[in-house]
């Protein structure tokens, strides 16, 4: 009855999956502060927390943006997948699967990534309007 629309469904996952990230650096830039995050992250023994914190931010925030305008939007969301498998092993595997303390979130976010990296943004990218006009 319905046809299928896969770019359609791909735009929104982007559009969605960018705007978590996204309103994850902020978090991380402006109300945590890189500082702050940090000494999160060296709380939980990642590797250099001084030089990962701002990293992972901009990952986040920069990441988010070019995810959600779908520019170099499969690299950014590579990034991304990298970002929350790194959450999913430091902070989230021993708290189980379900949230708060779990990794649900996290494994869902991956995936969703990993989905537009591998299969692009969908529709209404800004890569596909350039390429257009």
């Amino acid at each position: 009855m319905f046809a299928l629309r896969p770019a359609l469904g791909l735009a929104i996952l982007r559009v969605v999956v960018g705007i978590v990230f996204t309103m994850h650096g902020y978090q991380k830039f402006f109300q945590m502060g890189i500082s702050g995050v940090a000494g999160f992250f060296g709380s939980l023994g990642i590797p250099l927390a001084s030089v990962a914190a701002p990293a992972v931010a901009t990952i986040e925030l920069v990441g988010g943006i070019l995810v959600i305008v779908g520019f170099q939007h499969r690299i950014a969301a590579a990034l991304q997948m990298c970002v929350v498998l790194g959450a999913i092993f430091f902070a989230k595997l021993s708290g189980g699967f379900f949230a708060p303390s779990g990794y649900e979130l996290e494994l869902t976010l991956a995936a969703a990534a990993a989905c537009i990296a591998l299969a692009g943004g969908g529709a209404y990218t800004l890569e596909e309007m350039r390429k257009k006009g």
